[in-house]
């Protein structure tokens, strides 16, 4: 792999860290926990996008099982450790984001975020185990899943001022696009890998589109909220994710 070539994603990285380093503090949007679905079933509240998060510990759950397959445990190499971290983190989102939303507020988000960064991390870690020879694969893994975390704590410590910066947060749940197809082009990862990523990636930006349009969605189905359609999209985001890495066996 050409050398400059190798270092051009992480140089990208770091430019979009720099463009936000000098852009200052990104807050948190105001009205955040005023979700469009209030609505009570079962005796569940905020219901919808509480149970929607059901399909993230589906999508974990079958993944870790896959995972503990010795032909695919072997075939994973050293990148087990990092999908590992990401299935298991799509486990802990789908507790996380319910615990938030059945009363969301900033200190119950914490732990809707923190699994959500982790998720991050594991995938990180697992493409560039399967892309670069990675001797110490497991140090990696551990060290972002460190970065995930205090990323998500950063904004609760700023928040503590009144101005929660989540610049450390964006730039971790970014890393994996930027990084990871760019990772599997230098590496000319099977295609069907690389589909599969970018299939992922047009799935989870729709996701956030519709969490941006949560009321907007809610008023014109009625039935559904954009943030719980944005659960629903980012699940299958995940699962397509999830079957790509099981597949690889």
């Amino acid at each position: 792999m050409n050398r400059i070539a190798q270092w051009a994603p992480l140089a990208a990285l770091a430019g979009v860290a720099a463009i936000m380093a000098a852009y200052g503090p990104i807050p948190q949007l105001p009205h955040y926990h005023a979700f469009a679905d209030s609505r009570t079933m079962l005796g569940v509240p905020h219901a919808m996008d509480v149970l929607s998060n059901a399909g993230f510990a589906v999508v974990g759950l079958w993944g870790l099982g896959r995972l503990r397959e010795p032909a695919v445990h072997a075939h994973l190499g050293r990148a087990w450790a990092g999908h590992a971290l990401f299935m298991a983190a799509l486990v802990m989102t789908a507790a996380g984001s319910s615990y938030y939303h059945l009363a969301p507020d900033d200190a119950r988000l914490v732990w809707d975020r923190i699994p959500i960064a982790l998720a991050c991390a594991g995938l990180l870690a697992g493409v560039y185990a399967q892309t670069h020879e990675a001797r110490h694969a497991a140090g990696l893994t551990a060290t972002l899943a460190v970065l995930a975390v205090a990323s998500v704590l950063w904004f609760s410590f700023t928040a503590v001022s009144g101005a929660g910066d989540l610049r450390p947060y964006l730039l971790m749940q970014g890393a994996p696009m930027v990084l990871a197809p760019a990772w599997q082009a230098l590496a000319r990862s099977p295609r069907r890998d690389r589909v599969a990523f970018g299939f992922a990636i047009g799935l989870y930006a729709a996701a956030k589109a519709a969490e941006l349009l949560d009321h907007r969605i809610f008023e014109a189905l009625g039935f559904m909220s954009g943030h719980t359609l944005k659960h629903v999209l980012a699940a299958l985001a995940s699962a397509v994710l999830a079957a790509a890495i099981a597949r690889r066996s």
